[in-house]
């Protein structure tokens, strides 16, 4: 088994903001594990830069600017001969995975998925449609590109066991091109959290850029605050998101006690404050960072099937799950007003966190099988006939495309 100093190369679909997306945070985790091995890391990215940019490089962290569609990037990653590339998200994959090849064949090439974005896109264009969701609404077209591009790649990261299931019992992908690795977190401090009289009202909390956050609001302020305020006539509810649009601060309403508050500085200040963590998600995919940022910080939630999907390992859940308007109001008030329940429920997250989530034991397993498909790189290959007729094929068409691209642009 290879074990020795390494160059990992991500290609970020944007550069990260821990404190704004779950994407982000997932490759915090990543780049987290590469540098306790002590492996030197570059971070690219076609995006425009932002802030979070410049806290990489104060973390040790390289980073350049790379672009689409551009011969430049054979150059880049032909002088930086990375040992392994971490293509964030199956775009990058297919905007860089040829150029990856050809430069660099014996790369490790891995896709971290963080969610399955055909599974995501399904489910909404049921709800949109008013349909109920079926397996054949996953034939869509991000599911062709999106499982083309795993089986294009050596290994796919899955973070959540129910797409690690469907992949295999669905799409037929062998269980070599995936790994179950689900988040890589620290134990919960549970020394210093608030109380149950220490905390009061609701929250939630998630990027408004993220379309399934964005319905849950609506679907908060449509339906389901109105029956929980029916019911504590004095609760109130804030809701945190980076990237604010008008739309939302339109919803705030102060006699409602519906706060729209923006950016949190601090998820833990505003998870702890709070006494249940609301997130009726109606579509979606992955594992929630808010839900295990709540039971993280011992805060208790309210969520659908779909938002705790993935998220239990056959443990208990932290919190009540409902998937209609009443459902949820009903589980929220329960969970807000009775202390014997709402401890119950923190400590289940606390279990979950420490079992579902433990960062040694997810680290380790994730290493493990990185290093294991690096030593048997060539045999792995062989063994992926599949992958090995798409590369040929997806590298000539795309290849092509992006060269006649590039041309067209000078």
């Amino acid at each position: 088994m290879i074990n020795k100093r390494q160059h990992v190369l991500i290609l970020g679909l944007v550069w990260p903001e821990p404190e704004s997306t779950g994407a982000s945070v997932r490759i915090m985790e990543h780049i987290s594990l590469f540098q306790a091995q002590g492996w030197d890391i570059t971070f690219a990215c076609a995006a425009t830069k932002n802030h979070a940019s410049d806290s990489l490089e104060t973390l040790g962290v390289r980073t350049q600017e790379v672009a689409l569609n551009c011969s430049s990037f054979d150059n880049f990653i032909a002088d930086l001969k990375p040992n392994i590339v971490l293509f964030d998200r199956f775009m990058m994959e297919e905007q860089f995975g040829w150029r990856v090849a050809k430069a660099c064949p014996n790369a490790l090439r891995i896709i971290e998925t963080i969610d399955l974005h055909c599974l995501r896109e399904a489910r909404h264009q049921a709800l949109k449609t008013h349909q109920p969701f079926t397996p054949d609404m996953l034939h869509n077209d991000i599911a062709l590109r999106e499982i083309a591009a795993m089986y294009r790649s050596d290994l796919s990261i899955i973070i959540s066991d129910a797409e690690y299931d469907l992949l295999q019992s669905h799409f037929g992908i062998h269980k070599t091109l995936l790994h179950l690795c689900p988040f890589m977190l620290d134990a919960p401090d549970t020394s210093n959290t608030p109380s149950f009289e220490q905390r009061q009202h609701f929250m939630t909390i998630g990027n408004f850029r993220h379309a399934p956050n964005w319905d849950a609001v609506l679907w908060l302020k449509e339906e389901i605050w109105p029956l929980i305020r029916k019911q504590l006539p004095k609760a109130a509810l804030h809701i945190y998101g980076a990237y604010t649009p008008p739309k939302a601060t339109a919803l705030h309403n102060t006699k409602q006690g519906f706060f729209i508050k923006d950016r949190a500085d601090s998820v833990q200040e505003v998870m702890q404050a709070s006494r249940v963590c609301l997130a009726p998600l109606r579509f979606g995919a992955g594992i929630k960072t808010k839900l295990a940022d709540a039971m993280m910080f011992g805060t208790p939630s309210v969520t659908t099937n779909i938002g705790a999907e993935g998220m239990t390992g056959g443990l208990d859940w932290a919190g009540n799950i409902a998937n209609d308007a009443q459902g949820i109001a009903d589980a929220a008030v329960a969970l807000h007003q009775n202390k014997t329940q709402w401890q119950q429920a923190q400590n289940n997250g606390f279990n979950i966190v420490n079992t579902l989530f433990n960062k040694e034991k997810n680290q380790q397993s994730l290493l493990a099988r990185i290093l294991d498909v690096q030593t048997h790189l060539q045999s792995h290959r062989q063994q992926n006939f599949m992958g090995l007729m798409l590369n040929h094929h997806h590298h000539r068409s795309t290849e092509f495309m992006s060269r006649w691209i590039e041309v067209k642009n000078k």
